[in-house]
């Protein structure tokens, strides 16, 4: 062990090096505009994999971008891992807010700046480098290991439902680990054993059939962008409790052993107002800031448009408002559910004066790993073993839809074992991953392959 170690530490500068050559690709899922960059990127990936001496390694064309896999299975009658990882980033928008260009990676502090740092090319790399280092110490792991890393997670993974149930038997394994989830801190390591499921929608409501002269026709005919204000504001009452009929009805409550973990976590609440810039907090009584982002659902509102909105003034009555919603849910929640009751409430408590129309763009579902499992013994001690504090074991706000996916169809559980750290400013400007972190990350890492090897 202590070898593998010394070589992931001599070849820190060369890791961080290679890091920022991934982060320069600019791997947009979402743009049309992008595409043979996520083409560049996931035979990026797999050129990595070849290096580190991986076998039967594909990039794997799917109905959108590609889906990258490999293997290094040279370790039978011990346990296989399946590494998963996405290669694909948000957009850059606001790009002004950005200190640098999003795609130039740069180093500020104790930081590596880029779109894509800590969500999740930081994190995918960590776990092949964590081989390549095994390998190159030892030529050979103490597991079988599988790799999967897709290009269409900040999407909601449209295609890889369908790339699991195709390739079932390729990736049979008996756990999965994901790297795509936060620390408590700096430090302070965390297994999320919980995440919430996802249905985001698009809300359009039509009114006249053009914009009109606000004067000619402003209170005689019904403003699309008022009647989206009253019925997104007609959602939550003054305690911030959702009143969509049905909403709540299939919520699990938590265990006792979960209640005693949570309770073991010292959320800051002040500390939490400062780093985000706010003065109190907000949400459905009479839960904590805690429950309300990780144990309870949500219904928030993501954007929302209207009429005119460029300088200057125009006096219009628009002829359509549009808004995208999310409802974030936890378990036993189905997303097609919370879709269709979502859905009508708008229409049945809108006016006749607009027509409504509702879109589902992606979504999946809940899940929460059982905390006796043992594997999640194993990622515990690797944890533990390697940062200075104890681990906490914590619940995440956030969804990856294809989790649910891997236990439904592969019939595997997920370690959900992150090093990003809550301000890394994922999905904003100035993204950032703490170098630290990356790189005692792989030795955590390291720790957990041979863990779950003697199991």
């Amino acid at each position: 062990m202590q070898q593998i170690i010394e070589y992931l530490r001599a070849n820190h500068e060369r890791y961080l090096d290679e890091l920022k050559t991934f982060l320069t690709i600019p791997s947009i899922s979402s743009s049309p505009e992008h595409k043979d960059e996520m083409q560049r990127c996931a035979e990026h990936v797999a050129g990595h994999l070849n290096d580190i001496g991986a076998s039967n390694i594909k990039v794997n064309p799917t109905r959108g971008h590609p889906a990258v896999t490999g293997e290094w299975m040279g370790a039978p009658g011990r346990p296989t891992i399946l590494v998963y990882g996405h290669y694909d980033v948000q957009p850059v928008d606001p790009l002004e807010l950005w200190e640098h260009p999003p795609f130039e990676p740069h180093v500020k502090g104790d930081k590596l700046v880029a779109r894509g740092a800590t969500d999740d090319k930081g994190q995918l790399f960590m776990h092949i480098k964590a081989v390549e280092a095994i390998l190159n110490q030892t030529g050979e792991l103490p597991v079988n290991v599988k790799f999967l890393f897709e290009g269409e997670e900040e999407i909601g993974s449209p295609n890889l439902t369908e790339f699991l149930r195709d390739n079932k038997e390729a990736l049979k394994a008996d756990v999965v680990v994901v790297s795509d989830t936060d620390m408590w801190d700096a430090g302070i390591p965390a297994i999320c054993y919980g995440l919430k499921g996802l249905t985001f929608l698009e809300i359009e409501m039509i009114g006249p059939n053009a914009d009109l002269h606000s004067g000619e026709y402003g209170g005689a005919v019904a403003n699309p962008a008022e009647i989206m204000a009253r019925m997104l504001a007609s959602v939550k009452d003054e305690s911030g409790r959702i009143q969509i009929p049905g909403f709540y009805e299939s919520v699990q409550e938590q265990s006792e052993k979960e209640k005693q973990l949570l309770g073991k976590i010292p959320w800051d609440e002040e500390a939490y107002m400062k780093r985000l810039g706010v003065e109190e907090l907000w949400g459905e009584a009479p839960y904590s800031a805690m429950e309300r982002a990780w144990l309870r659902p949500t219904f928030e509102i993501n954007g929302i448009w209207s009429g005119f909105i460029g300088d200057g003034a125009k006096t219009v009555l628009p002829s359509k408002a549009n808004a995208k919603i999310s409802c974030r849910l936890v378990p036993d929640q189905e997303p097609e559910e919370i879709e269709e009751i979502v859905k009508k409430y708008f229409i049945e408590n809108s006016p006749k004066s607009v027509k409504v129309n509702v879109q589902r763009f992606h979504g999946g579902k809940p899940f929460i790993v059982p905390l006796d499992n043992p594997y999640m013994g194993a990622a515990a001690k690797a944890l533990n073993d390697t940062f200075e504090h104890e681990l906490y074991y914590k619940r995440g706000g956030g969804s990856i839809p294809i989790v649910a996916d891997f236990k439904e169809i592969l019939g595997l559980d997920t370690l959900l074992v992150g090093f990003g750290l809550p301000d890394c400013k994922a999905h904003s400007p100035n993204e950032d991953f703490h170098i630290p972190t990356f790189h005692t990350g792989m030795e955590a890492i390291v720790r957990l392959m041979y863990n779950i090897g003697e199991l």
